[in-house]
């Protein structure tokens, strides 16, 4: 992609004033992004502010997708400390091949010295995890045989003989492997796999990958050193599986520990992602799953940069589940609030806590990327956008949800009812997704995955101490689809939807729209919930898109949320 200088008008009401802007240009199709008018079409109004837009956009992507050169080149050539965070997903780094592709994007913007984080490599999570489940129920002698070990060493090694890494590296790798085969041998002796084990279970997946990666950059010459998140200060919670960072102590510490050290190399740190360090316990703690986007951001925060980049394997945030949607399409831009609100709600983009330090340093921005496609322009999630050609951003279903239903027995205005309702669950530590109350009653949404104990038992305790103030009923498998919308347009997404959703005969058994004015839940049954956002999606983004002020389709460069049944009123940039 190339940068082309266009002249173009910058007045709205004359075109009479002429600036300079950069138009994208694609070599392959040897034509601009958009297709200039004639000289007599660029005196109308719309075209006019159709330009403005279309030269925010221009900025966006030439921050975004600046085109990576192929050949190998040193990182911050020229840069005294980290100015960027890269983050790379377990797909971005599953074996010896990604690694190599990760090396090179790290290596193509010599005017960046990044700070990489990783997670662990393809599905090795996952089968940490299963060795845990397997421990628990093998005898010491053939915890060496379990399957999943197996494929955890053979990939780990098969990796470090494919890259050509360090010797020394390689002996570290052995010798963290037959740790982590200790461990599942003290697991399987106690019978016992408790959470903090649990942690401490899954922590190899960040650290093999690192000291991997770490070792192949030094051995194509580049400078580079591996961290454990909690040797830089990471600092958290004792609430193992799912910790919380403890920022006033991390920080500081981050910040210290990778300041550039006087007559020291400057070299890229390698960091663990998902990891960091009980204050209490000072034993290794997780932040859930999806945690290196925050580790990620944290490390941002504590350096005060400008940006931080995740690199995933899709075009940045998409306007739906692409599994669900197979014309979903990235969305070039997010406020903090809007991406935090989708992963709550079951994006698989961004870890739902990962726009926090963002939002406390105030002045960092989050750039999702796609490691298989270096030049898309990918998704920038800052504080604030333009919001005013936006109707629906994203549409997510989560699925598998519990709809309970609470009336009180009492009479009207009888306070206390919904203090009682909500101590109620944080004793049984239940969180709850979506909530809509009345007077005398609460209807609101759990998810079963998100309860500590057995889900059964512990709703009928639920309904056991709500029962002597109210009448409580469950329905199960339901399903919640979020709207991540503009809700000063709430009028109009609402009578699109239900209209659809009338057409289609799909019911809505409880409506939420939440505090943050960014998303509108619907509740529908389970059974329907794929069904619900396809035509949703459809309504929205399939239709005849054309923006109220562009008048262009989006064939010419802009995307909008305008559906079959959409007036010009409407309206989504999506490009």
């Amino acid at each position: 992609m190339l940068l082309q200088r266009r002249t173009l008008c910058s007045g709205v009401a004359s075109c009479s004033q002429s600036v300079p802007v950069l138009l994208p240009v694609f070599p392959s199709l040897n034509a601009p992004f958009a297709t200039l008018p004639s000289a007599g079409l660029r005196t109308s109004p719309w075209l006019c502010e159709w330009y403005r837009r279309l030269d925010r956009l221009t900025v966006l992507a030439k921050g975004a997708a600046v085109e990576a050169p192929r050949h190998h080149q040193t990182p911050g050539q020229g840069v005294s400390k980290v100015n960027v965070i890269y983050k790379f997903g377990g797909s971005s780094v599953r074996d010896a091949e990604r690694m190599r592709e990760v090396a090179d994007i790290v290596g193509s913007f010599p005017q960046y010295l990044p700070c990489v984080v990783l997670s662990a490599m393809g599905k090795t999570t996952n089968m940490l995890l299963e060795c845990g489940d397997l421990a628990l129920k093998t005898k010491t002698e053939n915890i060496s045989n379990l399957t999943p070990l197996k494929n955890i060493r053979k990939l780990h090694l098969d990796t470090c003989d494919d890259l050509g890494i360090e010797p020394v590296v390689r002996s570290e790798v052995e010798r963290l492997i037959n740790e982590l085969e200790q461990l599942l041998i003290g697991i399987s002796i106690m019978q016992d796999l408790t959470p903090r084990a649990k942690d401490s279970l899954v922590s190899f997946g960040e650290r093999l990958a690192t000291r991997i990666f770490a070792s192949y950059l030094r051995t194509k010459g580049v400078p580079a050193r591996q961290h454990d998140a909690w040797d830089l200060g990471l600092t958290t919670t004792d609430d193992f599986t799912n910790a919380d960072v403890i920022y006033e102590a991390s920080l500081p510490a981050i910040a210290a520990a990778l300041a550039p050290k006087p007559g020291q190399p400057v070299e890229i740190p390698i960091v663990t992602g998902f990891l960091g360090r009980g204050q209490l316990s000072g034993a290794i703690t997780t932040l859930g799953r999806g945690g290196s986007d925050l580790t990620a951001t944290v490390l941002g925060a504590a350096l005060e940069l400008p940006e931080v980049q995740v690199w995933k394997d899709v075009d940045g945030v998409l306007t739906s589940d692409p599994r669900i949607v197979p014309s979903t399409r990235p969305v070039t831009e997010l406020t903090f609030e809007e991406a935090t609100e989708l992963a709550y709600f079951g994006a698989q983009v961004l870890h739902p806590q990962a726009m926090q330090p963002a939002i406390r340093s105030g002045k960092m921005n989050v750039r999702v990327k796609n490691s298989y496609n270096r030049e898309a322009a990918g998704t920038i999630i800052s504080a604030a956008r333009d919001m005013s050609c936006t109707v629906v951003t994203s549409i997510v279903l989560k699925s598998n949800v519990t709809l309970v239903d609470i009336i009180s027995s009492r009479m009207m205005g009888q306070y206390g009812f919904l203090a009682t309702v909500f101590d109620t669950f944080r004793r049984h530590k239940i969180s709850v997704d979506v909530v809509a109350t009345s007077e005398v009653s609460v209807s609101l949404t759990l998810d079963p995955k998100k309860i500590a104990g057995a889900p059964d038992d512990e709703l009928s305790q639920v309904q056991h101490e709500l029962g002597m103030m109210a009448a409580v009923s469950f329905r199960k498998g339901l399903a919640i689809i979020s709207l991540i919308c503009n809700v000063e347009k709430t009028s109009e997404i609402l009578m699109r939807a239900f209209s659809v959703f009338q057409r289609e005969g799909i019911n809505v058994l409880m409506m939420s729209q939440g505090a943050s004015k960014t998303n509108i839940s619907l509740v529908v049954d389970g059974s329907r919930g794929t069904e619900a956002v396809q035509v949703l999606h459809r309504e929205f983004f399939d239709g005849p898109s054309v923006c109220s002020i562009t008048g262009l389709p989006l064939s010419q460069g802009v995307s909008v949320g305008l559906g079959n049944n959409g007036s010009s009123n409407g309206d989504h940039s999506n490009n």
